[in-house]
């Protein structure tokens, strides 16, 4: 019996189908050795040494799978295809005391049967320069997260949190906001001419003036034109037609999975990666049992197998036509900084199509599945082609345009349209225009004059963000959704309809982080970090040199930024309430998680309480298994924390059980009928 090792439980019913009768799989649950939690657990002195340990809640995991592993002819970890995964692959074997040139890693990009045959047919050492590159990043997280945060926590307020790419994000936000707020309006002026051509309008746009680009800017340059063209005729001074054609898009990686998820189906970061998660490791289908319906959800390639290219293309042969079939395969460009491991996210097979599926797949994973599967299918097939014409008419030194684009064949969007942000700033456009011939005459039927003001930049959403994130080389495909996440969680931001607004309390964290980490928390330090990880991931660079060069700068801004005055903290408000140990006044503390009373004569008197003294217990703190009790915040939004505050800083916006999911550790919370995870990422649930 051959033992496969896998990360998550939920592939192993779909993994079964493909590997027989001889192989029994064992799930780690995620990682099962890591930095611990509650220590900082570097050794800077001894060359950044990270110190591993078994996580506390996988001892019983890990004595099960050494039983297993003595009993099993041979070892196979096939954790995800990515760097975590290496890592995490690199821990099992530690655990299991194999040395590094054991042949006992296997990937698979997908869970098929051809993929999974492949991966069984060559196993092979596990790739330390992978291994090194996410310890680099662990460690450089590590760093930055448990040297900034106490930091900013002494001079801003407690239980706050910096970190290397999520700071910058925070950034991002905040400086957007900024831009709005210091924007001034200028106003601009458009003017619309109605031209008259037998029963036909044709409603041009005013383009330039003395054939110069012209965009009035005040009335008086509008009341001019209005006088200088009025009751005359427009004059066709040039007509264009051209053919035009428009590429397909490329299939999906996880950046522009998660923007079309959100932009056309409104689907949040959080709820789209479970429902791709899902999706890849395996749904129950009607007739199939549970299988995997679509390839690694964490990828910057656009690249595509061979086999898939020809299969796609037959499929679309078959159903739509030959016409819809390009003469050679489209093939789509990585990004520079692309990883390219493995292929772009597209559906393991065509022949179970989305209304297939529909059935058996909840609603998400439905909508979710089809946009891939619809977009897979789109970046295979022939060009769309337009027939398009422009006009360009002059009425005195002033010129005015229209275009028009006609359909002659859809190709690529007869299966998926691309979604377009309207920004307001399109020319003026007609379906299907008369026939115009050059140096004809038109009658101006009406003029439309319009005053408009320009509009300050827009706020981000979680896609326009994640897009941001991905384009100026922030993170990576892994992250993208923690990142966003964790900033909402931490009320760092906050969601005003589908925008992201930054709080007070990011604005804060990112002002002090400014004055004092500038040349490290920025967009062109952090991109620079993530391709010296690459560096690492693909030539072999020493990681640990890579580590120190960057800590050899930061520590000494970590020096100055400890040892400033500066403070941001809330200053104490003065009540008439009196201690009741010592008789001093009682003053109002902001801490993380509200405002609670402290005796003004501290340190010699550390009397606290909360400022409302009625209690509304409703559940069990996880932390330290106090009473959790319902308050009120600043804004009268209703949260719960633990009683012992502040000695417990445990809060939550749900009611907590007082156990911990058995599957990543979080809090478990009360919804309705039903207790489940606090981890958005995860989907433990029962019954209450």
């Amino acid at each position: 019996m051959k033992l496969v090792v896998i990360e998550s439980p939920f592939k192993r019913e779909a993994l079964k189908k493909y590997l027989g009768d001889g192989y029994e799989v064992f799930a780690t649950k995620g990682h099962i050795r890591d930095l611990p939690a509650k220590s900082f657990a570097i050794d800077i002195k001894n060359n950044f040494e990270p110190k591993y340990e078994i996580m506390p809640d996988k001892k019983a995991l890990i004595d099960d799978l050494k039983k297993r592993a003595q009993k099993a002819d041979e070892v196979l970890i096939a954790t995800d295809p990515d760097r975590e995964g290496e890592a995490i692959s690199w821990h099992i074997s530690h655990i299991l005391g194999y040395d590094q040139d054991k042949e006992c890693r296997i990937e698979f990009n997908e869970i098929s049967k051809k993929a999974v045959t492949k991966a069984l047919e060559k196993p092979r050492k596990i790739d330390l320069k992978l291994v090194d590159a996410q310890q680099a990043r662990r460690v450089l997280d590590r760093l930055v997260g448990y040297k900034v945060s106490p930091i900013i926590c002494k001079k801003i307020a407690p239980k706050l949190s910096a970190g290397r790419v999520q700071s910058v994000a925070l950034k991002l936000v905040v400086d957007r906001e900024i831009e709005i707020e210091k924007f001034v309006p200028e106003e601009f002026w458009t003017v619309g001419a109605i031209l008259k051509k037998g029963a036909s309008q044709i409603k041009t746009s005013l383009a330039t003036y003395k054939n110069k680009k012209f965009v009035p800017k005040n009335k008086e340059e509008v009341d001019k034109l209005l006088a200088d063209v009025k009751d005359k005729d427009f004059l066709v001074k040039e007509v264009k037609k051209a053919k035009t054609k428009s590429h397909a898009p490329a299939p999906f990686t996880t950046s522009t999975m998660q923007q079309d998820a959100l932009n056309k189906l409104g689907m949040p970061l959080a709820k789209t990666t479970s429902s791709a998660q899902q999706l890849y490791e395996g749904v129950e289908i009607k007739g199939e049992g549970k299988i995997a319906l679509i390839t690694y959800i964490r990828t910057d390639s656009v690249r595509v197998s061979t086999d898939a290219q020809n299969a796609c293309r037959e499929f679309i042969k078959n159903k739509y036509g030959s016409e819809f079939v390009p003469d050679k395969p489209n093939n789509y460009q990585s990004k520079g900084s692309a990883q390219d491991a493995h292929e772009a996210i597209r559906p393991i097979t065509m022949d179970i199509t989305p209304e297939m599926a529909k059935e058996t797949l909840s609603p998400d994973n439905y909508k979710l599945y089809k946009l891939i599967y619809e977009r897979f299918l789109a970046s295979q097939m022939t060009e769309a082609e337009y027939a398009s014409v422009s006009v360009n008419c002059t009425c005195g030194d002033y010129g005015f345009k229209v275009s028009g684009k006609t359909m002659e064949f859809p190709g690529y969007t007869a299966v998926y349209k691309e979604f377009v942000e309207d920004d307001g700033k399109s020319d003026a456009m007609a379906g299907k225009l008369p026939k115009l011939d050059e140096g004809e005459t038109l009658p101006c039927e009406k003029l439309l004059p319009e005053q408009k003001f320009t509009k300050p930049p827009t706020r981000y959403t979680e896609a326009s963000l994640v897009k941001a994130m991905e384009e100026k080389g922030i993170g990576r495909p892994a992250t993208y959704s923690a990142t966003i996440t964790i900033l909402q969680t931490r009320k760092y931001t906050e969601k005003q309809a589908k925008y992201l607004v930054p709080t007070e309390l990011g604005r804060k964290i990112t002002a002090y982080l400014d004055q004092f980490f500038s040349g490290v928390i920025n967009v062109k330090f952090t991109a620079y970090m993530e391709n010296r990880l690459d560096d690492i991931a693909s030539k072999g660079e020493d990681w640990k040199s890579v580590v120190s060069s960057f800590w050899n700068g930061f520590e000494h801004l970590l020096a100055k930024a400890d040892a400033s005055s500066l403070t941001m903290k809330e200053p104490p408000k003065e009540t008439d309430i009196v201690c009741e140990k010592c008789g001093s006044k009682m003053l109002i503390r902001s801490g993380r998680f509200g405002e609670f009373l402290a005796c003004s004569n501290f340190p010699k008197c550390k009397n606290t309480r909360p400022v409302n003294e009625e209690k509304k217990v409703v559940g069990v703190c996880p932390e330290c298994k106090g009473a959790l009790v319902e308050r009120k915040s600043k804004r009268g939004k209703t949260f719960y924390s633990c009683d012992r505050y502040p000695d417990c800083q445990f809060m939550s916006w749900d009611i907590t059980t007082g156990e911990r999911c058995p599957k990543c550790n979080s809090p478990l919370i009360v919804k309705g009928k039903t207790i489940k995870c606090n981890n958005n990422d995860c989907d433990y649930k029962k019954e209450n």
